[in-house]
């Protein structure tokens, strides 16, 4: 039908946020995305976005034609997926979200192996520096560090992580013991840079539950965590680094644990999606294949008990 057809479109247009990024995702000219607005405007008899070609903002109008029209094409999509559960193979489109480090590591071979498997799936995996909004951006599934604050979103763990305290073999024996986290206050230490503040907060908890958050600073930084491990195994620093991130470099010994009884917070993954009345299979499926797999891809941090600490 056209008018799915155009709920579909007008989705697109809203989601990509410009004339040009629309003909980009679409594969089409701009003047053919400019035409099929202006048709569909002209059939409804409302002007649905004011617009140049760098960026579309809705009218009140087009709002509640985004937001009605969406429930329908979710229902619709809901009611495919359901007929599709009768079928062996999985089908449909599946957006993904997650960020850099991670999603390079870990998501994309993981998604790669899930398509191999699933070929008739159309899916594509975005990666940020930081979480965006599924519904804002059209996402499925999102792959998250901890539990999302907003309550619309079911969360499923992957992957138990915590932050790990370390440096090379080479840093530490030039620099005194570490004997307690406010000892990091003096020390080099590598910051990973996410905001414009002069230093870090570092937290930990101990063995008995008590928790300390120490500010550290250092003369090298960066807002990226490859560049930090790098050069925490070039010997120049201390770092906070999630478990997943840095346990192969302590098993091989490039690296050691300090202060291994205090604890880096808790940084567990989820993977997140939006509640709804029927759960797609691919986006169900998909998600199980993460849990299963991602036990096989990081080993479970070792977890030491008061009396071994003691």
């Amino acid at each position: 039908m056209a008018e799915i057809d155009d709920l579909a479109f007008f989705q697109c247009l809203a989601r990509c946020g410009s004339l040009t990024a629309t003909a980009r995702e679409q594969g089409v000219s701009l003047s053919a995305v400019s035409k099929r607005l202006k048709q569909l405007e002209a059939r409804l008899g409302v002007a649905l976005a004011s617009r140049t070609t760098r960026r579309l903002t809705l009218t009140a109008e087009g709002e509640l034609y985004l937001s009605r029209g969406s429930l329908i094409l979710d229902d619709l999509h809901e009611l495919e997926a359901a007929l599709g559960e009768r079928q062996a193979r999985l089908t449909g489109r599946l957006r993904i979200n997650a960020t850099f480090g991670f999603g390079r590591r870990h998501v994309a071979p993981l998604l790669s192996a899930f398509c191999s498997r699933h070929p008739e799936l159309d899916a594509w995996l975005e990666l940020t520096n930081f979480p965006l909004n599924l519904a804002d951006h059209g996402f499925d599934v999102g792959i998250r560090v901890g539990l999302p604050p907003d309550s619309r979103l079911v969360a499923t763990r992957i992957l138990e992580n915590r932050r790990v305290l370390c440096a090379s073999p080479a840093f530490i024996s030039g620099c005194a013991e570490l004997r307690a986290p406010g000892d990091l206050s003096t020390r080099q230490c590598l910051i990973l840079r996410e905001n414009d503040s002069d230093y870090a907060l570092w937290r930990f908890v101990d063995q008995a539950g008590e928790e300390r958050a120490v500010k550290v600073g250092g003369g090298l930084a960066s807002n990226d965590g490859e560049v930090i491990t790098r050069l925490a195994l070039d010997g120049h620093g201390i770092m906070l680094r999630s478990w997943w991130d840095v346990h192969e470099h302590l098993a091989s010994g490039r690296l050691v644990e300090l202060l291994p009884n205090w604890r880096g917070v808790r940084a567990d993954f989820y993977a997140v999606y939006d509640q709804r009345r029927h759960v797609p299979t691919r986006i169900r499926t998909f998600i199980a294949y993460l849990q299963e797999q991602m036990a096989g891809r990081v080993p479970q941090a070792p977890r030491k008990t008061r009396e071994s600490a003691e």
